[in-house]
């Protein structure tokens, strides 16, 4: 249950004080096995049928660690700048909750993987803020809770709680930054713009889907405000488990708003967990923050360390792709479109359907102008991502060539696309069910011009008389007589051609 909190206006915050950030951003690798264990990582499956020994922690059980995993942390760290660890260990992170089976996490301590990394990212306007990476180092998942019988799904107020260990063991990386300063008031949105751009670098790595909406990729949120003038950072919160790029925002405004408050009525911040609520845009206190001396640390002693030979460094950095602020910077420069429309693209999730478009023979303009147009509008209207639409980048393309062979025009073009997207078939197939062809044929044509002219006397009085602008109506008439099936520009051409008039 949330409870009301005290707020001051997120203007009034941000002329008393700086704020500063850190997110802490856990991904769940996209391996086939667990990071200790040859247990499948499967999705879906039922509750504990994806378990063994060792990720159950049963006495006797040995871990093994999972080399997949540690080169997937490997590409990560690289692709964020990140210096590599020639020798590292794992270590036991000691607390207790239900769902910890081992009652210890195996992860890292002062010895992580990658460290001393930085990621450039766009914030709306095209500026590029650097954020600094202290850190990002592998661990295990912990398994999950289920509550029952309370009106919530915490377990305040419900009757008894289920355990699943099915992700327990799962791989993750956490990826910690340096704390972030000299944000200003768009400190919300860096923490956005941070994350938006982790997420596109883990996909462009094939590391993991980092599906945030699927719990494969999560964001705490650390905040703290320091009064204008000072160098000490404040006390810090952390907003737990944030789980899209909106409430990643939204949580930071939240907290820098509620920090202030707090501060300005003479009060103290309780270094604390908090829980972020999707309906309100708030967050409510969860439970008093550990150190790190609290989870008595200490070196995982069933594990040897991980010692990456730099050769094989070497062959993963030559192995990373195009990573994603490079390539839309390329892109940009290509299509000749500005950081403005870039940006709309990107938002709109448009992207990789534009590019696979052109890779399957589109020019980009058209690429754009149907996925940012037709596409996106039906999308919206169904509620439905772009990537999930019933509609290929090659059948996209397929349309733009009809299009420029002229067979079609954007209005039948529209209906082309409506009938894949119900399922009719191949842009090709929808064609020749509904007769969508434009019309051709001169003597059809003429014909129907000459009908038009013939109707409307007064309109073509007009244009004889100078007024070319009122061909349009004759063309409306033209279009409405076949169907919107003729080429209007061909149409205004016999128009002009019937009524002895030229276009200058």
């Amino acid at each position: 249950m949330t409870t009301t909190t005290d707020l001051v206006s997120y203007e009034d915050a941000l002329a008393s004080y700086d704020p500063v950030m850190g997110l802490e951003v856990h991904v769940e690798l996209g391996t086939k096995t667990k990071m200790f264990c040859g247990c499948s990582t499967e999705l879906g499956q039922d509750a504990n049928t994806q378990t063994c020994p060792t990720c159950l922690g049963l006495p006797g059980s040995l871990p093994v660690v999972n080399a997949t995993g540690v080169e997937s942390a490997i590409r990560i760290g690289l692709a964020l700048n990140c210096e590599i660890a020639e020798w590292c260990r794992f270590a036991r992170k000691n607390y207790f909750y239900p769902d910890m089976p081992k009652n210890f996490q195996t992860s890292q301590y002062d010895e992580p993987i990658a460290f001393n990394g930085y990621l450039d990212v766009q914030l709306e306007d095209g500026e590029i803020f650097r954020v600094e990476i202290e850190r990002a180092h592998m661990e295990e998942d912990t398994g999950k809770s289920t509550h029952v019988g309370g009106a919530t799904g915490r377990i305040h107020g419900a009757s008894h709680s289920l355990l699943d260990y099915n992700r327990a063991g799962i791989p993750l990386i956490e990826i910690v930054t340096k704390p972030i300063v000299g944000a200003g008031e768009r400190a919300p949105e860096v923490a956005r713009a941070y994350v938006r751009e982790l997420r596109e670098v883990i996909k462009a790595l094939g590391v993991s889907e980092a599906r945030m909406e699927m719990g494969q990729m999560r964001c705490d949120v650390n905040l703290s405000l320091m009064p204008k003038g000072s160098e000490k950072f404040g006390t810090r919160s952390e907003t737990k488990n944030v789980n899209s790029l909106r409430s990643v925002e939204r949580a930071a405004r939240f907290e820098i708003q509620r920090h202030a408050a707090v501060l300005g009525g003479g009060g103290t911040i309780v270094q604390e967990t908090r829980h972020f609520h999707e309906d309100t845009g708030s967050t409510t206190s969860g439970r008093v923050k550990e150190e790190a001396e609290d989870y008595r640390y200490f070196p995982e002693p069933d594990l040897v360390p991980v010692a990456p030979s730099r050769e094989w460094v070497e062959e993963i950095r030559a192995d990373l792709p195009e990573l994603p602020l490079v390539r839309r910077t390329r892109l940009l420069a290509e299509w000749g479109i500005s950081a403005t429309d870039m940006q709309a693209i990107l938002n709109a999730g448009a992207l990789e359907p534009i590019v696979a478009t052109i890779d399957a023979g589109a020019d980009a303009a058209s690429a754009r102008k149907w996925w940012m147009g037709e596409l996106a509008r039906s999308a919206n209207e169904s509620g439905t991502s772009l990537d999930e639409m019933a509609i290929t980048p090659e059948q996209v393309a397929r349309v733009t060539e009809l299009v420029s062979k002229g067979d079609l025009n954007d209005k039948l073009a529209r209906q082309v696309i409506e009938g894949v997207l119900a399922g009719e078939g191949t842009p090709d197939e929808v064609v020749d069910k509904r007769g969508l062809k434009v019309v051709s044929d001169e003597g059809a044509l003429t014909t129907a011009v000459e009908e038009a002219i013939a109707g409307n006397p007064g309109i073509a009085d007009k244009i004889r008389g100078g007024k070319v602008a009122a061909a349009g109506a004759l063309v409306g008439a033209v279009m409405k007589a076949t169907r919107g099936q003729a080429d209007a520009a061909r149409v205004k051409e016999l128009i002009l051609e019937k009524l002895g008039v030229s276009e200058g």
